[in-house]
């Protein structure tokens, strides 16, 4: 019924910059909150980034300076962007909203495939 589909991962040196592009379709009466989480390898899900249908953004510790999350609520649309990279940030980033459906009661969240991000020279 909701699709999120992300893009902008890659391989990227240490120091550089990139942006990740999340879109939202389906059944969608309306989007509550939508982030960004990312994760490496051996490692657990976390939160990276995540902005509230009324703008209210959390940031990780990890991501508070380097990390900006952007909504566009027009076109269902959340993007993430990283600057000064590291080897660290290496890990795959999926975005995830809660979503209210056009035709059935509730609150649901739906999360991306995934999209790759790799920090090295």
């Amino acid at each position: 019924q909701v699709q999120l589909v992300e893009s902008g991962g890659g391989l990227v040196p240490p120091g550089g910059s990139l942006r990740l592009s999340c879109a939202a379709s389906g059944s969608i009466s309306s989007i509550n909150a939508m982030g960004w989480y990312r994760q490496a390898p051996g490692k657990q899900r976390e939160l990276v980034a995540s902005e509230t249908s009324f703008g209210k953004q959390t940031y990780a510790d990890s991501a508070k300076g380097r990390f900006t999350i952007i909504r566009d609520n027009v076109n269902n649309m959340v993007y993430l962007k990283i600057n000064s990279l590291k080897p660290e940030d290496t890990a795959a980033y999926y975005c995830s909203a809660g979503v209210v459906l056009s035709r059935t009661p509730g609150l649901y969240t739906y999360w991306g495939q995934g999209t790759q991000v790799t920090v090295s020279s």
